[in-house]
């Protein structure tokens, strides 16, 4: 068997103090956050956190403040007001909705916190009546920490850390966008450009892994199909406004050199949106000359003029998947950790078209 992983072996391996490792994994402060990190990343790396009993020093749930009971078991859901994660937007907002369906089917109460500070955090926390938490969204890896310092079961949704080992779920992106660039191949699309910053999460990037991957495979077969940096736009933003100027921006470039790409594979669909409203803007008809794809397949996908190839995201399944895995994960504790995958579904609509010959 092997041997315990040790705070004096992560402070050895960083050539720190011992006294600092124990400061940085207690979230207490006295280090600064860069300290922070490196320890915490030196201990993922070492397996720290994969042990029973990872902690000598840790905060046990009767330690923390209480709040009052509502009177029945509830789960914390946490989702941190950053980068439009709120219960009001058409892509978070259904993801709650099928958490707190799931929940209540069970007789189970749900309390939602946005704080990110992880010393008001602990103040939600009640141990007679939280029995785990979902992170919906990017969450920090300090609070997830504690979390995990804490012993709370927990399952993330849409997000995952590499350095704090918990369960996930995931719409399977790499492989839905993957089938929708194959299509378009097929559709006569040569020049195709992903629209999307790939270190934005972790589902743009395997978004556009599956991209990569379809274009690569058929790269041989297909003249002038290749994978460059030329095929890949980093706008960044929240809202279809934000990425319509860069978009309308490169545009002209693309169409004083003659490169304009023949389709658009859009991050998600707030994104595509925007690449549809800037190229009409530049009089550029979408599908006839550029067919636009999204992903996710948010109300404002279908309402618009034409309407948006996209992937259906089954958000309200993400959500019910997640309860579901964290009852499984209360129940068995010592089971390995789990990532799991839900189908998208393709949804074939108006933005895209073959090319003309």
């Amino acid at each position: 068997m092997s041997k315990k992983v040790t705070m004096q072996q992560i402070a050895d391996y960083l050539g720190v103090s011992k006294f600092v490792v124990s400061k940085a994994l207690s979230g207490k402060g006295g280090v600064s956050e860069s300290t922070q990190e490196r320890v915490i990343q030196a201990a993922s790396q070492l397996g720290y956190f994969s042990q029973k009993n990872a902690y000598v020093k840790t905060m046990k749930l009767e330690q923390l403040p209480k709040v009052p009971a509502a009177g029945k078991q509830s789960v914390l859901v946490l989702m941190p007001n950053i980068r439009f994660q709120t219960k009001e937007s058409l892509y978070w907002g259904r993801i709650l909705d099928g958490i707190a369906s799931r929940l209540e089917e069970d007789g189970f109460g749900m309390v939602i916190v946005s704080e990110q500070s992880v010393d008001h955090f602990l103040h939600f926390l009640n141990p007679n009546g939280i029995l785990g938490l979902i992170g919906v969204g990017e969450i920090s890896t300090p609070l997830l920490l504690e979390v995990h310092r804490i012993g709370l079961p927990m399952v993330l949704v849409d997000h995952e850390d590499m350095l704090i080992p918990s369960d996930t779920v995931f719409t399977n992106n790499y492989e839905s966008m993957y089938r929708l660039t194959k299509h378009l191949i097929g559709k006569g699309h040569a020049q195709l450009c992903f629209v999307g910053d790939i270190n934005y999460s972790r589902s743009f990037k395997d978004r556009f892994l599956g991209f990569r991957s379809a274009i690569e495979e058929q790269a041989g077969s297909v003249p002038r199909l290749s994978v460059s940096d030329d095929c890949i736009l980093p706008v960044e933003g929240f809202e279809h406004e934000q990425f319509q100027e860069p978009i309308k921006q490169w545009a002209v470039k693309r169409l004083k050199a003659k490169t304009l790409p023949t389709a658009l594979l859009c991050a998600n669909d707030m994104i595509a949106i925007g690449a549809v409203h800037a190229l009409q803007e530049l009089g550029i008809s979408v599908p006839e000359e550029v067919s636009v794809t999204g992903f996710d397949n948010i109300d404002d996908s279908y309402r618009m003029t034409p309407a948006l190839t996209t992937v259906h995201v089954p958000k309200e399944s993400l959500g019910k998947r997640a309860v579901e895995q964290l009852i499984s994960r209360i129940a068995s504790k010592q089971e390995p950790m789990e990532k799991l995958l839900v189908a998208g579904e393709l949804l074939y609509r108006e933005s895209t078209a073959g090319v003309k010959s």
